[in-house]
């Protein structure tokens, strides 16, 4: 029902034959129908393509898609190409340039992480235009978990990245003493002045990585 095209395919199969995935998708073909849903339906698991299960050096968890026109495309707080960062994005990009002095890219398009191995997962892949949490408890929180509990399983090192209460939530799941969890409040223009600004997320996940014998992120 679902082709990724990588190792994600196999071990994901259970969900993806299971009753639930196919009632996931009664409702999604409904949405898909009668309502705008981002991001388009060919972009939902760009996540999981880009980023493959070996391949995964960070995780960072988003809640789910952007809910404006033309933001979202499958990636936690990516936009597509030539579309204005949203302030969440904004101030990820000024702590970037905080944390380890990078200017802020010239897009808000982060395939460039997700190619690199940052997974950029929403615990929520689709949402309808203008209504966040529109596709909460449809489903797709029974996915992501199993993706942050089989990246756990994992012997390789992995950085779990988790900005604000919803992501945090899930640390209950990263059992792993291998891992490291970096967490702090959200980006969002809420509560970035509560704890996100100055949490230098990206410097702690690449001297982790370093410390692990593992090629940093080039954020």
């Amino acid at each position: 029902m679902v082709c990724i095209g990588n190792s994600w395919d196999e071990l994901l199969r259970d969900y993806f034959d299971s009753a639930e995935y196919r009632d996931l998708r009664v409702f999604l073909k409904r949405e898909y129908s009668e309502f705008t849903v981002y991001p388009d339906m060919y972009d939902i698991f760009n996540a999981f393509k880009l980023t493959d299960y070996d391949g995964v050096k960070a995780l960072i968890l988003g809640q789910d898609p952007y809910i404006n026109d033309g933001q979202a495309h499958g990636l936690s707080f990516s936009v597509k190409p030539g579309i204005e960062p949203p302030p969440s994005l904004i101030n990820i990009f000024k702590e970037m340039s905080g944390d380890i002095g990078k200017s802020a890219p010239q897009n808000g398009c982060l395939e460039y992480l997700a190619r690199q191995g940052v997974m950029l997962l929403n615990a929520v892949l689709t949402v309808r235009k203008g209504a966040p949490n529109s596709h909460k408890n449809k489903g797709w929180e029974t996915l992501t978990d199993k993706v942050i509990s089989l990246l756990n399983q994992r012997q390789s090192p992995v950085v779990f990245i988790l900005w604000g209460r919803n992501a945090r939530d899930k640390k209950s799941l990263i059992t792993n003493p291998r891992h490291l969890v970096v967490e702090s409040a959200h980006p969002s223009p809420l509560s970035a002045y509560n704890g996100f600004f100055g949490s230098k997320p990206f410097s702690k996940t690449n001297d982790f990585l370093i410390k692990n014998a593992i090629k940093p992120i080039e954020w």
